[in-house]
């Protein structure tokens, strides 16, 4: 959904600013994907690493646990895209667009994989149950 959101956001950039899709746009998507999915990856593994090393808390603690574990890692990773601030408003025309749709995407991308994935996770465990 990172994907679709940023993409979201260029096509209302489009319709109402004239902003156009092109070669930069598609890699900074790309980029997100690949950014967004590493992060969630990173809190799922810690989640199965608590797996295996505790078993006195309920599977919703775990997941609890592993998202306080990797929340610092997390944040932190993101919080060295605010570079892009820089380059979005300093940089030149030709890298605006890029730079806009990195930023949005990183900071959907740190959203996703702490609020959504995580719950997602919890969700997909109780149903399976």
């Amino acid at each position: 959904h990172n994907v679709l959101i940023v993409t979201g956001v260029f096509s209302i950039l489009g319709h109402f600013w004239g902003v156009q899709i092109d070669a930069y746009f598609i890699t900074a998507i790309l980029t997100l994907l690949g950014f967004s999915v590493h992060d969630t990856i990173v809190t799922f593994d810690r989640t199965r690493e608590n797996l295996n090393r505790r078993q006195d808390q309920t599977f919703e603690g775990m997941v609890n646990t592993s998202i306080n574990e990797t929340l610092v890692r997390s944040l932190n990773t993101s919080f060295t895209a605010f570079v892009l601030l820089a380059v979005l408003l300093f940089g030149g025309e030709s890298v605006r667009y890029f730079a806009l749709a990195l930023f949005l995407g990183i900071i959907v991308g740190t959203y996703s994989s702490i609020y959504i994935a995580s719950p997602l996770l919890v969700e997909i465990y109780r149903r399976q149950k």
